[in-house]
């Protein structure tokens, strides 16, 4: 069992979910409530990363991390290092493959609001920022669950992506979805099996737990 690996996907999982829920609540309320031209491309784009190949994105994102690409050479100015290959390279391209898992079921949530109850709240003197907390956030704390779950999940099983942009430096890079493709090609079936079922474990159980306290608030609130 690879436990430098395991726990590479767990921090990276973890990291990816507590970036990418807050952005997926405010792009997914932005989503669900604006009207304007070019919503349907801007839809689009979110949901881009569902249907093109792993590999294909990891190799645009690879490209674009370079210090020969713009956004690559302005994180080498400013932080004086290298996307490609490194921790914080997978995590972003993470957040990029991730995207949609975290923004479409809160958007899903948000629509699902009637806008009548958002207005009704502000004639009742509340906020926007109040009407948020009080009014809308328990309702779509549904959507929120399932897009940490599903953000969580996807970011711990990626594989095309990461090791397109972070290849498999040990305890850097090299999550478990990797370690396992490694031992398949050494014909290790036996550790190759093990890690599998762990990352099985680690998924059920993670998903479990927070599908779990979701069904505890809502009984709580019942």
């Amino acid at each position: 069992m690879d436990w430098t690996a395991l726990s590479v996907s767990l921090r990276l999982a973890a990291m990816t979910c507590l970036l990418l829920v807050p952005l997926g609540l405010w792009l997914g309320r932005a989503l669900a409530r604006a009207r304007f031209r070019g919503k349907s491309l801007c839809e689009a784009l979110v949901a881009l990363p569902l249907v093109m190949p792993p590999t294909v994105l990891g190799f645009y994102l690879m490209m674009s991390f370079g210090r020969d690409a713009p956004f690559g050479a302005f994180w080498h100015r400013l932080t004086g290092e290298g996307l490609n290959f490194t921790f914080t390279g997978i995590l972003l391209a993470s957040l990029v493959a991730s995207l949609p898992f975290a923004v479409q079921p809160i958007q899903r949530a948000f629509e699902a609001i009637p806008a009548n109850l958002s207005e009704a709240a502000w004639c009742s003197g509340l906020s926007p920022w109040q009407t948020f907390l009080r009014i809308e956030l328990p309702l779509v704390w549904p959507g929120v669950i399932s897009a940490l779950a599903l953000t969580f999940a996807h970011t711990l099983g990626e594989f095309g992506v990461i090791l397109m942009v972070g290849g498999a430096i040990d305890g850097e890079t090299r999550t478990l979805s990797i370690a396992i493709y490694d031992r398949v090609q050494a014909f290790d079936e036996t550790g190759a099996g093990i890690m599998s079922a762990m990352l099985l474990l680690v998924s059920f159980l993670t998903i479990g737990v927070v599908y779990g306290l979701a069904g505890r608030r809502r009984w709580r609130h019942a």
